[in-house]
């Protein structure tokens, strides 16, 4: 039996690589409709908007998800979903999942199963993480690692390869395939929190680590809250962050 769950989509206008981002045409419409619509097909009880803009409210209107205003100058998408939390009156044991405003093809399958994760753990988040595919992944720092204990929990993220087989990566040459036997995960980052612990998060002050590896999840870790990790069900595409992407979504949308 499916749990209930919100999904909670942060969208601001400002984008470093693509101002006005939630509204870049996809198929014909702005890219956060396309969000809106993976989390109904995923089954949401509610799906609400978050967001700082009123062209993005417009850019709503009839496709059926609560629009929350929020103020402007939040640091990151979760600090704007606890300021739903608060004003839409969410119940502390609500699971709400963070999805992101850049993910129109978020498959249904991993929102679903990232709620699931939550429910089934006595944890107050969760999110999904992915077999790293390659060595080249696996050395990239725009690709962040996940290392987990064996209850499924998150040890660490980090930007850097993790975790380092000494032994494997001190032959020459080595570093160009990934060894065999071993866990590299992708992180995926999709949340799911409980609505309670959504505002303590946003209260908690920011930690050393999350400041280094620019990971706000390193933040929950450092104060303390265990995070259970879920493989995704089935692939995870990536996020839209620059025009490449906007254009290989929109090829993948028209397809479909």
């Amino acid at each position: 039996m499916q749990v209930p769950f919100i999904v909670a989509i942060p969208a601001r206008y400002a984008s470093t690589r693509l101002p006005g981002k939630p509204l870049l045409p996809l198929a014909k419409e702005p890219m956060i409709r396309h969000v809106v619509r993976r989390a109904q097909t995923a089954g949401a009880a509610q799906v609400v908007v978050a967001t700082d803009d009123a062209r993005i409210v417009a850019a709503l209107d009839g496709c059926g998800a609560t629009v929350a205003m929020t103020h402007a100058d939040h640091a990151s998408g979760s600090d704007r979903l606890a300021e739903c939390a608060q004003t839409l009156g969410w119940p502390d044991e609500a699971i709400v999942v963070n999805l992101q405003g850049d993910e129109p093809l978020a498959p249904a399958s991993g929102i679903r199963e990232v709620a699931a994760a939550l429910a089934q753990n006595d944890v107050p988040m969760a999110t999904l993480a992915t077999p790293v595919a390659s060595a080249e992944e696996l050395f990239n720092p725009n690709c962040v690692k996940v290392v987990r204990a064996r209850d499924e929990s998150a040890l660490y993220f980090s930007r850097a390869p993790l975790p380092w087989a000494r032994d494997a990566f001190a032959e020459a040459g080595s570093r160009t395939k990934l060894p065999a036997g071993i866990e590299f995960l992708r992180h995926i980052g999709i949340y799911a929190y409980r609505a309670g612990f959504l505002r303590r998060f946003a209260a908690l002050a920011p930690t050393a680590l999350e400041r280094i590896e620019s990971l706000e999840q390193l933040r929950a870790l450092e104060h303390g809250y265990r995070i259970a990790v879920r493989i995704a069900p089935e692939p995870f595409p990536p996020g839209v962050d620059t025009a490449e992407d906007l254009a290989h979504a929109d090829k993948l949308l028209r397809e479909r």
